[in-house]
């Protein structure tokens, strides 16, 4: 048996373990207690287990959980290890090839997002149980972030309480999501893996679902174009409509959506604090993230 550790991880500690007999399981650890968190990371390897099984029950390729323990004095995750590598580390994707490639990415989480949970919010229940309600869920999630922003002092382009009344604003859309649907909330490149030869290249599978919630499917969208902007994405569009339906992009879908956005972006603006990221990433996130999270909320008060 080997263990190799593997980069990428930002809040766990990733180990790749080859077998005896060849095959290969991913470990991840959660960092010592006292480590500097957020809300949201409190029991995130709980998370990622019910995504994975759960995803894997409508067909989505995701690593299988083959041992877990939660509770115990040392947690820690099990799961297989899947073909490929992450996207961005694929190489240049060849003339012909991305299309294919997005709409098959589109299908996968068309088909996560048939699956219903059981209320609203994140199943690791960092700040209590799951809401009934998305518009409860959702409040409780954003004003975790402002709450972890106050507390380690991050720097925001606009003040925390601005922010909380521009959310609380738009609040009422939330109330059109009546079913809480598997979102992954991280389908960066760096999370969607890319296997064979160029030329003939499929989606390996999707890893990383530590920061997933039950809630609105439209919440996926955001980290699917990250800083960008999913309507402009075609070919995924129209691989999800095969199995997720067909997206309208109207009033309310554009409020919500503008909510999500400001959401991750206030969660990467305020992680660099507890994470102690180094000062050039410090400075990307203000030059990058924070104009669009003030797009976010111009978009929102607009």
């Amino acid at each position: 048996m080997s263990r190799e550790p593997l980069s990428g991880g930002t809040y766990n500690t990733v180990t790749r373990v080859t077998l005896r007999d060849g095959s290969a399981w991913v470990v991840k650890v959660p960092p010592p207690a006292g480590t500097p968190q957020m809300r949201y990371e409190q029991g995130l390897l709980r998370g990622e287990a019910v995504y994975f099984t759960a995803a894997a029950e409508v067909k989505v390729p995701v690593p299988e959980v083959v041992q877990a323990e939660f509770a115990g004095a040392e947690p820690f995750l099990a799961m297989s290890a899947l073909p490929g590598v992450p996207w961005h580390q694929a190489g240049p994707i060849l003339d012909g090839e991305r299309a294919p490639l997005r709409r098959e990415l589109g299908r996968m989480v068309g088909r996560a997002h048939t699956v219903t949970g059981p209320a609203f919010g994140y199943p690791g229940e960092p700040w209590g149980p799951p809401a009934p309600t998305w518009r409860q869920a959702f409040t409780a999630m954003t004003d975790a972030v402002l709450e972890d922003a106050a507390d380690y002092g991050s720097w925001l382009p606009h003040p925390a309480d601005h922010i909380r009344q521009t959310l609380a604003a738009s609040a009422d859309t939330l109330d059109e999501v009546d079913r809480p649907v598997l979102v992954h909330f991280d389908l960066w490149d760096g999370n969607l893996l890319v296997d064979g030869a160029p030329g003939a290249r499929r989606i390996g599978g999707i890893i990383d679902g530590e920061r997933m919630f039950w809630g609105d499917a439209v919440a996926d969208f955001v980290s699917l174009a990250l800083l960008g902007d999913i309507e402009d994405d075609k070919d995924f569009l129209a691989g999800y409509a095969e199995t997720g339906g067909p997206v309208v992009f109207d009033a309310s879908v554009r409020r919500r959506l503008a909510l999500y956005r400001s959401y991750l972006y206030l969660i990467m603006l305020v992680e660099v604090v507890p994470r102690g990221y180094p000062a050039t990433h410090v400075e990307w996130v203000k030059r990058e993230v924070a104009p669009r999270l003030t797009e976010a909320l111009a978009a929102l008060s607009g």
